[in-house]
């Protein structure tokens, strides 16, 4: 194999959505101490997870449930099923007056027979975590609550959520209702990728219906060194009081996820010691560009005498920025030569990410141009060089 040194890590790149490596590092500074059930911290970008507690461990999300059927309903209109302007009357099921379920929990006030748009029963759902919008929007999304939990889980099995099953849209106790705060990041992740509008409503810091203000449970809204524009709170007594929170600085973005904390302050302010923490400490950084040049090799028998090498995708990666002077690039070729014919996008070797002595990552290392077999004269020259 043929090394060849590579690049140092830029630090400044403009944001993309892409997954990342796997990255354990040697020298990553020591995490906050948090006071809840578990607990993730995650790039946005990169879906990198900088630190975690309990994060497989099954919990009652409560109302963090309403990500889930936020998420639906907004695939729903994505695909056309539906839009944000349709008329849904809200049917009986969905009135607090006389049903029991609703006893104490948090509403958009609705009653039977109201007509509503879609939009105005997601920002119910969303800012007022009504457990009335949600049911009206199952209603009209799905038929039923029933139909439009099978939609939720659906998309749990399409998002890799592994440790989550959901048994209502609006996260009231029920047997068998659980997630993690790694699933539950995954899903944050996939709220904020799509649709942006959608995304503003978790934003919003206040809601009038029918006369009634309420304003959203997210406190860390209000925080304005924070910069968090989402994304949900939610508690029972038996889940606890959970939050995800999503801030941006710069040109990256954190999701923090808090289940089990001790109270409503405080699981804001573990939220916030999480996020103060990553943006302090972390750089989100782009290693690799797609079909950038790394370096030129020397190509034998081919109609040309070198080709161009380099990564055939964008990679980031989130570091320490204490590290980041210690972080360096070098390829690896398979073979010490390279023969034509050769095409383009063909893997040749390895790209490695070292952090002082110790390698950190690992993608392929591709030509960036086709090279077809040389003439007959360019061939024999070739060999002559080459057993000279």
């Amino acid at each position: 194999m043929k090394f060849r040194a590579l690049l140092a890590v830029s630090l400044f790149a403009s944001l993309v959505h892409n997954a990342a490596a796997d990255v354990a590092l040697d020298h990553a500074p020591l995490p906050p101490d948090i006071q809840a059930g578990s607990w993730v911290l995650m790039d946005y970008t990169t879906g990198q997870v900088l630190t975690a507690h309990n994060e497989h461990v099954q919990r009652n999300p409560a109302s963090l449930t309403k990500l889930m059927t936020g998420y639906v309903v907004d695939r729903a209109i994505d695909s056309k099923k539906i839009s944000p302007d349709d008329i849904v009357t809200v049917g009986p099921d969905a009135w607090a007056k006389g049903n029991p379920v609703f006893d104490g929990s948090s509403l958009m006030f609705l009653k039977a027979g109201d007509k509503v748009s879609v939009h105005d029963l997601s920002r119910g759902l969303i800012v007022d975590s009504g457990n009335d919008a949600c049911v009206a929007l199952a209603d009209y999304v799905a038929g039923g609550q029933r139909e439009f939990v099978a939609m939720m889980n659906h998309y749990v099995d399409k998002l890799g959520m592994h440790d989550t099953h959901f048994e209502t849209v609006h996260g009231l106790d029920a047997p068998g209702q659980h997630s993690t705060a790694w699933d539950l990041a995954l899903l944050s992740r996939a709220i904020i990728h799509g649709e942006p509008d959608f995304y503003h409503m978790y934003s919003e810091k206040s809601l009038t219906w029918n006369g009634i203000t309420q304003q959203n449970r997210n406190g860390l809204l209000w925080d304005k060194s924070l910069n968090v524009d989402g994304l949900k709170t939610g508690h029972t007594a038996t889940a606890g009081f959970n939050i995800i929170a999503s801030g941006v600085y710069g040109n990256r973005r954190l999701i923090a996820v808090v289940m089990g904390g001790e109270s409503s302050k405080g699981r804001e302010e573990q939220a916030r010691k999480l996020l103060n923490w990553g943006r302090q400490n972390f750089d989100t950084v782009q290693i690799l560009t797609k079909g950038q040049r790394f370096g030129t090799e020397k190509i034998w028998y081919g109609d040309a005498e070198t080709v161009d090498v380099g990564a055939d995708q964008d990679f980031w990666m989130v570091l320490p920025k204490s590290e980041l002077s210690h972080v360096k690039a070098r390829y690896i070729l398979d073979n010490a030569e390279l023969e034509a014919p050769m095409v383009d996008h063909q893997r040749i070797g390895e790209i490695e990410l070292h952090d002082r002595d110790k390698v950190i990552a690992r993608w392929p290392l591709v030509t960036l141009a086709k090279v077809d077999k040389g003439g007959i004269f360019s061939r024999f020259s070739d060999f002559i060089h080459k057993t000279l």
